[in-house]
């Protein structure tokens, strides 16, 4: 399902929409910065989406130089999900070209979405655990 607040993240913001095969070359992209891969799922089943749809690009100004972002489509999500290990949607992946850094899962207030990011941002990037997304 398509959402107007998802669908400004594209077109407004400017977030790409990625799939499995352009997932690797988007952090890439965003070198030496991490990419927030933005998990949906279905924001009818999940409201918690929509908040974060509206928290995103917040987030990303808090970082300017160390965060670029991403909506990962819904035909990808699953594998993404599989190979990051998140459990609740949505979902925040943070990961870079050296490796994934960690993940935010559901809603948050904004001092905590600031204190999880930084936190995330500063540790040392580590292997996915799952399989699926080659990145």
């Amino acid at each position: 399902m398509k959402h107007p607040l998802i669908e400004r993240l594209l077109t407004t913001h400017g977030y790409p929409l990625l799939d499995t095969g352009t997932l690797a070359a988007a952090l890439i992209d965003h070198a030496p910065a991490a990419t927030v891969l933005f998990c949906t799922e279905d924001p009818r089943r999940f409201d918690e989406t929509l908040d974060l749809a509206v928290v995103l690009p917040q987030l990303l100004r808090a970082f300017p130089q160390r965060l670029g972002a991403a909506v990962v489509a819904r035909t990808a999500e699953k594998a993404v999900q599989a190979r990051y290990g998140f459990r609740t949607w949505p979902a925040l992946v943070f990961v870079s070209a050296a490796g994934w850094h960690g993940t935010i899962e559901g809603m948050r207030n904004w001092a905590d979405f600031v204190r999880e990011t930084a936190d995330i941002l500063d540790a040392a990037p580590r292997r996915a655990h799952g399989i699926g997304v080659p990145v």
